[in-house]
């Protein structure tokens, strides 16, 4: 299998694992892998990855001192994105939220996971899978419970609601703002695929079974569109990069319907109530994407000098995007100006970069990440066009290409990346150069980093905050050799005391040993 599919130079896109690796004659249910996975539980069972597991193994020790709740979901499958929908009930304990997944067979194995990419023999068709999720509210669950998960079993927590049969592997998947049922994904082709999850029909992923329909299709790369996809906060517009160099910018304005007419009852829980207009019903019998309205796009945008990896809107606006790609260059734009560049750092990073976020609390603040193993932050008042970008912060720790980065919605200066190196940290840049009142900074430790989640076991190649749950995250990697299956999502929210005033929380451990002294239990 591994020869049907060809690993991105990225490194953000896994290879296909040999699923029965060291089964007899390579099928399901033979030899002493039967239903395990075969060779890859046996490698992950080897001491093959010893330094992983060591280091893996001293971070679940301390697992319920610095988590406040946290669930594993294996996978059987590689997968390339996670991602939340909206909250669709809040409950005493847990709110149940909408996750989208992406579900993979082969032989007859069904394989689930996060809004991930994954990749068969092509007999089966890719999935995209919309799940709902319970998250434990803060405080509740147990710290026996937080660290007594089993790493290769699927989490409780998520559940499956619907399946769409995707054409072609599931490389992004991304929300539109405007509305609950609107979702973009981005395959390994040079059309953005544009969905209705409320109208789409659920799906059996068998063999031979014919892809869903899209309900809208955005034309206008020339070249493979794999990763570089955004939706804007203010309006609805689409935003992506692709291999041919450009950025292209969509308006999907003229296809969305508010269905006023509709009464509350027939609308699903956490719908907004608009629809994808389509000239018919998504057929479950079309195999034949080509076959959905399509529209063109509002301006392709030329500055880049090779692939573009990653785009954003600037929060505020749906005229104003940055773009980042594999030509070391961070590019502003402003498509009521033209379609060339306004502002562009020809050496934002020292080698490619891979990812970008603004900042939706302070619009001057921009986050790159790149294969040289770093995360910048640049305030683009400072920044002008040509030599090389200064950021405002160069923050390493990292020790492989960073894959992600992202704001947290909970604070202005918090951000998260995460890169080849398994790790996932949690940064705040207005730490940057301060010392603790307890003592110095160690020598080990970076300049702003202040949590390392160290649940996973190889690199992780997505993350996304939850904007509905404070402080929670859903992160997804690929380390298949290790975790008896095809990578490890983890839904986890760091305890409190980790990013609370440090004040407020000795006040509080005070309290608490007040209270245990004062414990009639104790003075017995």
């Amino acid at each position: 299998m591994e020869s049907l599919t060809v690993k991105k130079k990225r490194g953000r896109k896994p290879k296909v694992r040999e699923y029965y690796e060291g089964s007899a004659g390579g099928k399901r249910g033979a030899g002493a892998g039967e239903g395990d996975g075969g060779g890859m539980r046996e490698r992950a069972r080897s001491g093959q990855q010893q330094p992983v597991d060591d280091s893996y193994s001293r971070w679940k020790n301390v697992v319920p001192v610095i988590y406040d709740w946290l669930a594993n979901h294996n996978l059987v499958w590689p997968s390339l994105s996670c991602r939340w929908g909206p909250q669709i009930e809040a409950g005493n304990n847990k709110n149940r939220q909408r996750l989208y997944l992406s579900e993979q067979w082969f032989y007859g194995a069904p394989l689930v996971y996060l809004v991930f990419g994954c990749q068969t023999d092509g007999t089966v068709p890719n999935t995209l899978v919309i799940a709902n999720c319970e998250i434990v509210k803060p405080r509740v669950a147990a710290a026996e419970y937080i660290s007594a998960f089993n790493e290769e079993a699927r989490s409780p927590f998520v559940k499956k609601h619907k399946t769409i049969l995707h054409p072609g592997e599931v490389n992004r998947i991304r929300e539109l703002p405007q509305s609950n049922r609107i979702v973009a994904t981005h395959t390994d082709c040079p059309e953005v695929f544009i969905w209705d999850i409320e109208a789409q029909p659920n799906r059996h992923a068998v063999l031979g079974a014919a892809v869903s329909r899209p309900d809208l299709i955005l034309t206008g790369h020339q070249d493979n569109a794999e990763f570089a996809l955004a939706m804007c906060p203010a309006e609805p517009f689409v935003l992506s990069g692709g291999k041919d160099k450009s950025v292209v910018l969509w308006s999907i304005q003229d296809h969305i319907s508010t269905l006023a007419t509709d009464s509350e009852a027939t609308k699903s829980p956490g719908s907004s109530g608009s629809i994808i207009k389509s000239n018919s019903n998504p057929s479950e019998g079309n195999d034949r994407p080509a076959d959905s309205p399509s529209i063109g796009p509002r301006g392709i945008f030329h500055g880049h000098e090779d692939t573009v990896e990653d785009v954003q809107f600037c929060p505020s606006s749906a005229q104003e995007f940055c773009s980042v790609g594999d030509d070391s260059c961070l590019i502003l734009w402003d498509a009521r100006v033209g379609f060339s560049p306004v502002i562009k750092v020809e050496k934002a990073h020292n080698a490619d970069l891979h990812c970008v976020d603004w900042n939706p609390h302070d619009l001057n603040f921009i986050l790159t990440g790149s294969a040289d193993n770093s995360v910048c932050m640049f305030d683009r008042r400072n920044l002008t066009s040509g030599g090389i970008g200064t950021p405002v912060h160069k923050f390493e720790d990292h020790k492989a290409a960073v894959l992600c980065v992202q704001w947290c919605p909970d604070k202005s200066s918090v951000f998260g990346s995460s890169a080849e190196d398994g790790l996932l940290n949690i940064w705040d840049h207005q730490l940057v150069g301060k010392k603790k009142e307890g003592g110095p900074r160690t020598p080990t430790s970076a300049s702003g980093l202040f949590f390392k989640h160290a649940g996973h076991r190889d690199k992780v190649v997505d993350f996304h905050w939850n904007s509905s749950d404070p402080w929670t995250v859903v992160s997804v990697s690929d380390d298949c050799d290790v975790s008896g299956g095809g990578g490890t999502l983890q839904i986890w929210r760091m305890s409190d005391m980790i990013y609370r005033d440090e004040e407020a929380v000795l006040a509080e451990l005070r309290n608490f040993k007040a209270h245990v002294a004062d414990c009639p239990s104790w003075k017995q």
